[in-house]
């Protein structure tokens, strides 16, 4: 069976990660569950929690030593002949400037005109060459939905598929090498992994 006549059957059909053990329905995407940069436990804080001050890691935010900002992002990654799109859950850094600016407009969504806002992004992604620190532009989006972002600045492969789609088999690829494999067992996500996170885009 091709990649892309497995990515349509794990569409049309419920399937079973032979690692996980999960029952999942169609594509869905990976997020990573906070910048690779933060070394404390991996418990979030409420949102409404938030302080800029100190270290603060939410679902949404995440502030090291009071000096570093980070914001959850999406990076929407067309996949090759198919009318899905597949997320990377991402965080990206943001200056205090802008990050006090999305602090604001949190609850209330922002304008189709707002940002875009310079930032680092501040994962590894496996199965590409290194990620971490690659420079992006984060798209705040209306009706609190996450940012989404987009690498710039150069050819590096992330930027190639975020401008031109990723080809079946490399998704699939992506897939097994974070746990999540219909076929056979794949390789245990490390500490900071991604994980499979469904409404990850709101």
């Amino acid at each position: 069976m091709s990649a892309e006549a497995q990515l349509r059957a794990m569409v049309e059909q419920p399937w079973r990660c032979s690692n996980c053990e999960q029952l999942h329905h169609g594509l869905f995407d990976l997020a990573c569950f906070a910048p690779d940069y933060w070394k404390e436990e991996e418990v979030y804080e409420p949102n409404a929690s938030l302080r800029l001050d100190g270290d603060f890691l939410s679902e949404d935010f995440c502030v090291l030593g009071g000096e570093y900002f980070f914001v959850r992002c999406v990076a929407l990654i067309p996949v090759v002949g198919m009318k899905e799109t597949f997320g990377f859950g991402v965080w990206s850094s943001l200056s205090r400037t802008n990050f006090e600016k999305y602090i604001e407009k949190f609850d209330t969504g922002f304008d189709v005109d707002q940002g875009p806002w310079f930032g680092w992004l501040s994962n590894r992604l496996k199965n590409y060459p290194d990620t971490l620190a690659l420079p992006c532009d984060v798209y705040p989006q209306p009706k609190r939905k996450r940012p989404h972002l987009v690498v710039t600045g150069y050819e590096h492969p992330l930027a190639l598929d975020i401008r031109d789609g990723m080809a079946p088999e490399k998704l699939l690829e992506i897939y097994e090498a974070n746990g999540h494999c219909p076929e056979r067992p794949a390789e245990k996500p490390s500490s900071h992994g991604w994980r499979g996170l469904f409404g990850l885009r709101k």
